[in-house]
């Protein structure tokens, strides 16, 4: 297949955690029957193990994951119309290192303040991310700005069924070449 037989398109649903990436992107695939990856699933070993300790991860811990989320982005790009990949990306520098060689891809931000967040992660069950953490995810994300064009945001206060429904309207937007 050649880049110019199809135009496959990548979305990363990005934000804190908490945020609903997963279930939102869930929800959307199921909706638009798209390709899903949760990304936390390419997360080494040694960093489920340091999360699950209670330790935010550093830059060093995500290089690896990155690169691993990078490849799969490529991958799905060559196989699915559209794919979905949840990731936190709170870094500008995490967000291009999945830029990288990744045609057709866009992130979609599910926007949310720290209160609302934290409400449902006391809520969380099951789940390696402690609410704690809440506040180290929000001293590390670094909002995209216009100079990210390829970011679209997401309100996530509506309902989590208008947060799907918001969400796959972006996603018609850009596959329709509304958002060029």
């Amino acid at each position: 297949m050649s880049d110019t037989q199809t135009q496959n398109y990548t979305f990363v649903l990005m934000g804190v955690s908490g945020s609903g990436k997963s279930v939102v992107a869930n929800g959307v695939a199921q909706k638009i029957n798209a390709a899903f990856l949760d990304g936390d699933f390419l997360h080494p070993r040694a960093n489920i193990t340091k999360m699950a300790s209670g330790q935010a991860l550093n830059d060093e811990d995500r290089q690896p994951w990155l690169s691993a989320l990078n490849d799969a982005i490529f991958a799905m790009q060559r196989t699915n119309s559209i794919s979905l990949v949840v990731c936190s990306a709170l870094k500008k520098s995490y967000r291009d290192k999945l830029r990288e060689g990744n045609k057709n891809l866009y992130f979609i931000y599910l926007k949310g303040d720290a209160e609302l967040i934290e409400t449902r992660l006391k809520a969380r069950k099951g789940h390696f991310f402690k609410p704690e953490m809440l506040l180290s995810q929000f001293q590390t994300l670094q909002e995209p700005t216009s100079a990210e064009p390829d970011v679209l945001v997401v309100d996530i206060r509506p309902s989590l069924d208008e947060v799907i429904e918001n969400t796959c309207l972006t996603i018609e937007r850009i596959v329709s070449g509304e958002n060029s």
